[in-house]
Formats: structure tokens, C-alpha cells, sequence
């Protein structure tokens, strides 16, 4: 449940929970800037820097955070990025962050953004986008001190904010500030409204070198603080290559989702990327799915799967948002979920807290929407929807700083080391030559990226147990009007129907459906036999009566002439017209745990060598959150999940 917030009769928010204003008698406003912003030398600091990390303690409305924000885009000299990690143990609703924040005009249209993306914010980590990427809120959803000793987090400036010591005095004592310091480089800038001795001595005993500063009113003093230890303090970074790369030139192997989000991400970070592909075009294999669908998964325990899943979801539908035309080349219309086994894959207590916003038990205007029976099990996943693949990709591929190259195959990776030191005195550099069957060079670059799918298996020497998983689906097009409406919204569980998309680029013309996938593991030939085209229709004609079987009649006349049925050419990134049931087929790769791979290959060995693949039947799901870890990791940035949900995709697992 959100904490509940009681307003006082000057509109200023109090917190029962801690008996407390949530602002000073200002508002607030002058100390987000003059205490935080400007006691931590912001925004002369970060000018010219390639990102900007700030960590904050008690995220509250978010004041800070939107003046931190309103100060970065007013900046002409602002940082490429600019990272905004805050820690909050009880996030307030989404109706008073609204009231609460756009009681200041200036910052009004920043707290409307901030508020349509405050959903969802179940105990763990959060990414919340804006300015398409550049200004990354990362929310630590839980107690300070815990989540920060779990997470893998390197800042440049802190805000330590919170409740007043005599309050809430677990934010200020001492293990807290020890997490604290943990985040801190050597020189990062510490600034606090407060300058109680137990704050000051706890800080000078973590490491920091304290000062006083002039207060705001109605406080005399406030505390401003550098970390600078006698020591040599620990390394507890996340697992990363040895050292965080600066924005530079980079290849990356694979035009389809996975290589595509990769790129958008590096690219956004300032790196020049070329992306090279077989094909002439981007997403020519599994990427070149007609229409897919993307949706949370759920399990009882929630599980790794789960969690990641919901992480992959919101960076979808903010990374679609941005480059695709709704109705046209996606739709965030919410999925429904036929638990085809009869169980209800929540936990008995789901709908107690914010989970709901993700999932739910599917409501019974929804179940008879699919024409599916009341006492159905099933589920409602409102922040879901379906998607064009080839789209995505060729949209996430238009993005500045990216050149593609299409039409080469890579058939080997060649480190080139300089082992002398070059002649203007700068250390010795390493790159990477991708070569084709004849050996002849493609291209090259300090930094490689293999995200090549099923081809990541020969380019990464049969390195890991990699699984080729063809699937194949089975589509139409719509030729008349349904005799009752179809579901306004795909369907999974046994396979998935998206029952209706654009064609073309009109929303109001041409209609497609599709079905799918089968799951042949083991097996990667392309294009398939005649005999496997009709195997396959036949296996997805019998999970959508399964699936929606009230709904599957509409479809029959187009898989009662199985016997006719002929393929779509492999390949193709756009559906054709005829005949009625169509096939397309591609190779998807599989991990042994059914997880994507996202990391270093082997960071000791083959420096600037990266992977991201293994995506299986989930990369609309998990491409586009797998290409911004992967980012992250490379410039030693905050990781845009879980710690640990991190490590279940590391290359050190393989």
C-alpha cells in the first residue's frame, strides 16, 4: 500500500508514520536547490562530463530530484547522462506526488512526467526514463541501509535527505552512513540540511571530511562533506570489465532486437556504433516475428523470471513510447493471460500492495471480452501489449551515432593488441577485427558486441552450451468483419494470438492476426520442409482452441485449408498477402537456465569483448532492458535492475 499522507491546512505534507512535515516551513524548494543542488557544487561540477551520478536518501515527492532535473536541462553544458539514484522505504501514491509537486509551476510539467510513470513500485529496484534516456531515476524501493548494501552502486555527489534524526534516526546512524560511504568514490561531495554532532562524527568515521556550510532558514547551519578517507577503501563495485569505459567506437554483431537495443544505448551514451548483419536489413531473423507480444510473467514465489520480466516490461513501453507510432507499430493495450493449467500464478496477498498495477486476476469484463468463461483462471496484465519486432528494431537503429552495415557476415573475431606504448605517450590499446569466411576485415573497434542470437554460437567458439530453439507461427490477414468482435488485446498461456494489428501504416486499414509460436528445440534449419510448415499450423491450430476457444472459430476457415498452406520466405521483415494462412519461421537461442546472457565474455582474457543473447522466446520482454545493463556496465554506471537480477545474467554463471 502507498504511505498515507495527511495534508495540512498550509497544503504542506505530513507524514503520521514519523509525525513530520515532508518539507521545511520554504516549501522545500529552497533547500533542494541551495542545500542538495548547490552544496554538492551542482551544476558547476558535472559540466562537460560524460554522466553524472548523484545517490539520494528518502526520495519523499521528489522535489529533489525534480530540481536536480529542471537544473540538468537548463544547463548548456549538462552531462551526456545524468543519473538520479534515491532510496524510499515508503513510497507515497501517485494522486499526492501529483498534488504535492505541482504546487510549483516551474517544475509542474517535470512532476506530470514523474507522475505517469509512478506505478508499480514494489519493494526492489526501479528505472523510471525521461528525455529519452538521458535522465535515468533509479528507485531503491525498500530500507536504506538494506538496499544500498545489496545494491553495486558507484555515485559522485550525495543528498542525504530524510525525516529529522529525532524522527527517523535509522536513516542517520551510523551502518546507514556506512552503506552510504560504500558508494562513494574518492571525492564525491556530501551535502545535508543538518549538522547534528551524531551525523558529523558518524560520517568523519566513514570516511568523509566535514565541513560547515550557511544554513537555509530556519536552519543556521547545514553540513557539506567530501569523501576522503585515510584509508584505501574496499572495492565493492558490480561485476564490470576492469575498467569502466569512456563513450567511444563500438561493434556490435547483430541487426535484430537484441543488437538493436544494444546500439540504441551506447548510442545514447555518446558512443559511435556500427551494427553489422548478414542481411540486408535489420531484424531478418527472429526479430522479423510479424507482430509479438510483451507481457510480465508471473509466479507464486516470484521468482527470478518474474521479477526480471517487469523490469524488461517498463523499459519496452518507455523505449517504444519514443520511437514508435502507437496503433501502428505497437500497442500497450494490456494482455490477457489464460492460465490454461488452472492455477492462479499469484500469491494469495498480490493484490494487498502495488503488484496490481502489474497483474491481477482477470477482471470478468475482460474474461468475456475473450469469450472465455467467468470462472476461468486467468490473469489481467495491464502493462502489456503487442509490438511490430522489425519496427522496433529499424526505429532503435535510426537513433543518432549509429551506422549500420548490413549484408556482411562475420565469421571470426580477432584481437589485435599494440604492445608498445604509442607514440604520444598514451598506454597500450587493444581492438577487435571482425573478419569474414575469407578473412578479409569488415571492421574494428576497441569494443565488440556479440548479439547475433543463434549466430552468437559460432562466433563465440561453442564457448557455452547455447540451445537453437526454431520457432515458427502461424498468420493471416483479416478479410472481413469478425461475425462477433475479436479480444481488443493479445492473449498468452498456451502459445499467443495477437488478434488484430496494422498492416500497414494505418491504423484504420489493412488488419493482421497472428499465432504462435512453436518451441522445436534442437533444431535450426531454415527455411522448414513442407511437412514441418504443416506440422506447425497444425500444433498452433490446436493451442489457439485451447487458448481462446470461443474465439478460435473465426480462424478456422484460414487453418481448414491446411493442405494449401504455403510459407512465407525466411527472411521476410514484412507479412505478405496471400495466401489466406501464412507461415514464417526463424532460430531463437536458448540458455540452459532459460535466461538472457548479458556481460563480458571473459573480461581477464578477451578484454572489450561483450555478449548480449540468449534471449529465447522473451526478447520483446527482455532485449531492450538487456542492452541498458549491458550499457551500464560497460561505463560503470548504476544497473538498471536488482543487483542480483543482474547476476543471474552475468557471463560468469555460464
Amino acid at each position: 500500500m502507498s504511505e498515507p499522507i495527511d495534508w495540512l491546512p498550509d497544503g504542506t505534507p505530513y507524514s503520521a508514520r514519523f509525525g513530520d512535515r515532508y518539507h521545511s516551513e520554504n516549501g522545500g524548494l529552497d533547500q533542494a536547490r541551495r542545500v542538495f543542488l548547490h552544496g554538492c557544487g551542482l551544476p558547476a561540477a558535472w559540466a562537460g562530463q560524460p554522466q553524472w551520478r548523484i545517490l539520494e536518501t528518502g526520495f519523499g515527492f521528489g522535489l529533489n530530484f525534480l530540481v536536480t532535473w529542471a537544473a540538468w536541462r537548463a544547463d548548456p553544458e549538462q552531462p551526456t547522462l545524468l543519473h538520479f539514484v534515491s532510496t524510499e522505504a515508503w513510497p507515497v501514491s501517485a494522486a499526492d506526488l501529483l498534488r504535492a509537486t505541482t504546487a510549483h509551476a516551474d517544475l509542474a510539467p517535470l512532476a506530470a512526467e514523474l507522475h505517469r510513470q509512478w506505478w508499480g513500485l514494489l519493494p526492489g529496484v526501479h528505472r523510471l526514463r525521461f528525455d529519452e534516456g538521458r535522465v535515468l531515476l533509479t528507485l531503491y524501493v525498500g530500507d536504506t541501509q538494506t538496499m544500498l548494501r545489496q545494491q553495486s552502486l558507484t555515485v559522485d555527489a550525495i543528498y542525504l535527505d530524510g525525516f529529522s534524526p529525532q524522527r527517523n534516526p535509522g536513516i542517520w546512524d551510523l551502518h546507514t552512513l556506512k552503506a552510504v560511504a560504500r558508494c562513494a568514490r574518492r571525492g564525491t561531495r556530501l551535502a545535508t540540511w543538518t549538522f547534528a554532532r551524531s551525523v558529523r562524527d558518524a560520517l568523519a568515521q566513514c570516511g568523509f571530511d566535514v565541513t560547515r556550510a550557511p544554513g537555509v532558514p530556519p536552519k543556521r547551519d547545514n553540513l557539506h562533506a567530501v569523501y576522503n578517507p585515510r584509508w584505501e577503501p574496499r572495492t565493492t563495485r558490480q561485476p564490470q570489465a576492469p575498467l569502466a569505459l569512456p563513450p567511444g567506437e563500438c561493434l556490435v554483431i547483430g541487426g535484430g532486437i537484441a543488437g538493436a537495443a544494444t546500439a540504441a544505448s551506447l548510442a545514447r551514451r555518446g558512443w559511435q556504433v556500427r551494427v553489422l548483419d548478414q542481411s540486408t536489413q535489420p531484424a531478418a531473423g527472429a526479430s522479423g516475428l510479424p507482430a509479438g507480444v510483451f507481457a510480465p510473467h508471473v509466479s507464486p514465489d516470484d521468482s527470478v523470471l518474474s521479477r526480471l520480466s517487469r523490469s524488461g516490461v517498463r523499459t519496452t513501453l518507455q523505449q517504444a513510447a519514443w520511437v514508435l507510432k502507437d496503433g501502428v507499430d505497437w500497442s500497450a493495450c494490456g494482455v490477457l493471460e489464460h492460465r490454461t493449467d488452472g492455477t492462479p500464478g499469484l500469491a494469495a496477498d498480490w493484490m494487498d500492495g502495488p503488484g496490481a498495477d502489474w497483474s491481477q486476476p482477470a477482471p470478468p469484463d475482460r474474461l468475456a471480452e475473450a469469450r472465455l468463461p467467468a470462472a476461468t483462471a486467468a490473469c489481467w496484465h495491464p502493462q502489456a501489449g503487442w509490438v511490430r519486432p522489425a519496427r522496433l528494431a529499424s526505429a532503435l537503429l535510426t537513433q543518432p551515432g549509429i551506422q549500420w552495415q548490413g549484408d556482411c557476415r562475420v565469421a571470426q573475431l580477432r584481437r589485435i593488441e599494440q604492445p608498445l606504448a604509442m607514440a604520444d605517450g598514451n598506454a597500450p590499446r587493444s581492438w577487435w577485427q571482425a573478419l569474414d569466411a575469407q578473412g578479409n576485415l569488415i571492421a574494428e573497434a576497441p569494443v565488440v558486441v556479440i548479439a547475433a542470437g543463434a549466430g552468437s554460437l559460432e562466433l563465440l567458439e561453442q564457448r557455452w552450451p547455447l540451445q537453437p530453439v526454431r520457432g515458427q507461427v502461424s498468420w493471416g490477414i483479416h478479410t472481413g468483419a469478425a461475425a462477433e468482435p475479436l479480444p481488443p488485446f493479445p492473449t498468452n498461456g498456451n502459445g499467443n494470438l495477437v488478434p488484430a494489428f496494422a498492416l500497414d501504416d494505418d491504423p484504420t486499414g489493412r488488419q493482421a492476426w497472428v499465432m504462435g509460436s512453436t518451441f522445436e528445440r534442437d533444431i535450426d534449419a531454415l527455411p522448414p520442409s513442407a511437412a514441418d510448415v504443416q506440422a506447425a499450423h497444425s500444433a498452433n491450430w490446436a493451442k489457439l482452441q485451447t487458448l481462446l476457444p470461443q474465439v478460435a472459430g473465426h480462424f478456422a476457415p484460414a487453418f481448414a485449408a491446411l493442405e494449401g498452406a504455403e510459407k512465407v520466405p525466411n527472411g521476410s521483415n514484412e507479412p505478405q498477402t496471400a495466401p489466406a494462412l501464412q507461415s514464417w519461421a526463424a532460430v531463437r537461442c536458448t540458455a540452459p537456465d532459460r535466461l538472457p546472457i548479458v556481460g563480458p565474455v571473459d573480461a581477464a582474457q578477451l578484454p572489450g569483448l561483450w555478449v548480449c543473447t540468449a534471449m529465447g522466446a522473451r526478447g520483446l520482454t527482455l532485449s531492450l532492458l538487456c542492452g541498458e545493463l549491458l550499457a551500464a556496465r560497460l561505463q560503470g554506471e548504476p544497473l538498471p535492475l536488482d543487483a542480483k537480477l543482474a547476476k543471474a545474467l552475468d557471463t560468469d554463471r555460464m
